[in-house]
């Protein structure tokens, strides 16, 4: 007689040694939402002071003592978000392993049952060809599983290693108190972060390659890995509907938020039209354009329209102080106009259109403000 109990210790090894997908309290995930949390306190900082700065300062050392502040900002936004990210990679990665392991529970019981029902014809020389089949049959369902969470942990865990910041070194020296506050007190975070992170892509390859997993399970899948919330972020184009930013990627590479997609597009239009030679009175982006003209193509592009002097295209609209500065703001004299376009710079028609740090300096001209035509 066979013993049903060798048949199921395999089943039983691979259920012990595959993991219950259950997070400690205070573990990876909670300490990178913590950690954005305090990252996104550091931003609110930044913006109050920021706004007190350009209260009691202006001219040149003020606009660049804020263009550098705005970066440090931009900086701080990213790095919430990609902590936020982190936390949704191992939320989801811990749901995989815990959905497994509850699949694997019930095989392992589909069979014990199995097995209890038969009885004494268990014994029998048909009784032991079915109890044989149904532990092959079983067997195969777990490595089923197993190779399926396999393949989701590998997904998260290439996901959590493209998330995770390279260690962070001393930051460059500021011009002004602002910047240097601002970058002193994000830099342990930033910190924080890449450690965190690090100690949560470790726990992910360590989920990956379970006693369990490593027992050449087959790669077939019934289902397919799950995409990160890494890939969903960058993406954002339900803005205008939804109420939330939209992430616009910037000629420099970083990436920052648009309050709707109008803006967002604005943005995109007036970064299409870089290198555009300056024309007065122009009104086509590649041939020639003057500063008001680039505006009002931008926002044209959009569905937003604007007055066709400079001076006028503030008029209106929502005036925003510099430490709430996102990109579609405009920057208006009385002779000219640029637009925010985040990270501490803007663009303008120049000769030609270019971009550059964020002022409100322009040859001795009366500026009026910034201005938000979206909102």
């Amino acid at each position: 007689m066979i013993d049903i109990n060798v048949l199921a210790k395999p089943l039983f090894d691979l259920l012990s040694s595959f993991g219950t997908g259950v997070l400690p309290s205070g573990g990876p995930s909670n300490q990178l939402t913590s950690t954005s949390s305090i990252i996104d306190q550091i931003h609110a900082f930044g913006r109050n002071s920021i706004n007190s700065m350009n209260s009691a300062w202006d001219g040149q050392a003020a606009d660049s003592a804020t263009s550098k502040a705005l970066r440090v900002q931009t900086s701080a936004a990213t790095i919430s978000d990609r902590g936020n990210e982190m936390a949704t990679v191992v939320d989801q990665a811990a749901a995989q392993v815990e959905t497994g392991q509850k699949e694997l529970t019930a095989i392992v019981q589909s069979f014990v049952d199995t097995a209890t029902t038969m009885g004494p014809a268990i014994a029998t020389p048909a009784g032991l060809t079915v109890i044989v089949g149904s532990a092959i049959d079983h067997f195969g369902q777990a490595m089923n599983v197993v190779g399926r969470v396999q393949n989701e942990l590998d997904t998260q865990t290439a996901s959590m290693t493209e998330l995770t910041p390279p260690p962070s070194t001393a930051p460059a020296s500021a011009a002004t108190g602002i910047a240097s506050s601002a970058s002193s007190i994000a830099q342990p975070a930033m910190s924080a972060l890449s450690s965190v992170g690090s100690a949560a892509g470790q726990m992910l390859t360590s989920m990956a390659t379970t006693p369990a997993a490593s027992s050449s399970p087959s790669k077939s899948s019934s289902s397919s890995p799950s995409n990160s919330g890494a890939s969903q972020s960058s993406n954002n184009a339900s803005g205008a509907d939804s109420g939330k930013g939209v992430k616009v990627t910037l000629p420099d590479g970083s990436i920052v938020e648009a309050p709707n997609e109008k803006a967002a597009t604005a943005v995109r239009s007036a970064l299409g039209a870089v290198g555009t030679p300056y024309a007065w009175g122009g009104n086509t982006p590649g041939s020639g354009i003057d500063c008001s003209g680039l505006t009002k193509y931008a926002y044209g592009e959009a569905g937003v329209d604007l007055p066709r002097l400079a001076q006028e295209q503030g008029s209106g609209h929502m005036s925003v102080s510099p430490g709430d500065l996102m990109p579609g703001d405009l920057a208006v004299w009385d002779g000219h106009v640029a637009m925010v376009i985040g990270n501490g710079q803007l663009v303008e028609a120049g000769d030609p259109v270019q971009v550059g740090a964020i002022r409100t300096e322009n040859s001795g001209m009366d500026f009026y403000g910034f201005y938000r035509p979206t909102s």
